[in-house]
């Protein structure tokens, strides 16, 4: 039997396009079709991590009423009038325990001489700078005064001054200290 002429089967069979199904594999594209299942491969950057570990804290005045703080003017301020306070601090040299850096490191930064009396705490943090993911934790303590002059450390400080303990922790800028100091309770030695 002889099928109609148009039924559909005059001798040639019709080619049909089957959608591929998606367990096979990825489809292969011509040139003109662009492949969304290929992107460029994207290089991933990782900071180097770096630990670094210091000391410092809060000075008392010898008349036990105020502390001291050092000041940076903030980069991200417009105007550049905006002062960051801080407690003094930086890094421990080699062969040098906590307190002897942290004795030291208020001595350079804002010109007074100064004991240890106690320790107020560890902090720790994390933050970026020159491509490197740092690591930091500093080790803070409270002194009294001993002697000296208020000399901000020309290369480090732009400002150093005494404030009314009522006052330190208002005064601070970072969140961390503040926490530390307002934790500490009485702050006279």
């Amino acid at each position: 039997m002889t099928p109609a002429p148009g039924a559909g089967s005059d001798g040639i069979k019709k080619k049909r396009k089957r959608k591929r199904s998606a367990n096979r594999g990825p489809q292969t594209h011509s040139a003109s079709t662009p492949n969304k299942a290929t992107k460029p491969a994207v290089k991933k950057f990782y900071a180097k991590r770096v630990d670094e570990i210091s000391a410092g804290g809060l000075v008392i005045d010898s008349g036990r009423t105020r502390g001291l703080l050092i000041g940076r003017i903030d980069h991200k301020d417009a105007h550049g009038q905006r002062i960051l306070w801080s407690l003094p601090k930086g890094h421990i040299e080699e062969g040098e325990t906590p307190e002897q850096a942290a004795i030291r490191e208020v001595a350079e930064e804002t010109g007074i001489t100064s004991t240890v009396s106690r320790s107020l705490g560890v902090i720790d943090f994390w933050f970026m700078a020159g491509g490197k993911r740092i690591h930091k934790t500093v080790h803070h303590f409270l002194f009294s005064e001993v002697s000296g002059e208020l000399t901000p450390q020309v290369s480090e400080v732009d400002k150093v001054s005494w404030f009314p303990l009522s006052e330190i922790v208002e005064r601070l800028a970072y969140q961390d200290e503040k926490k530390l100091i307002a934790r500490s309770g009485e702050l006279k030695i």
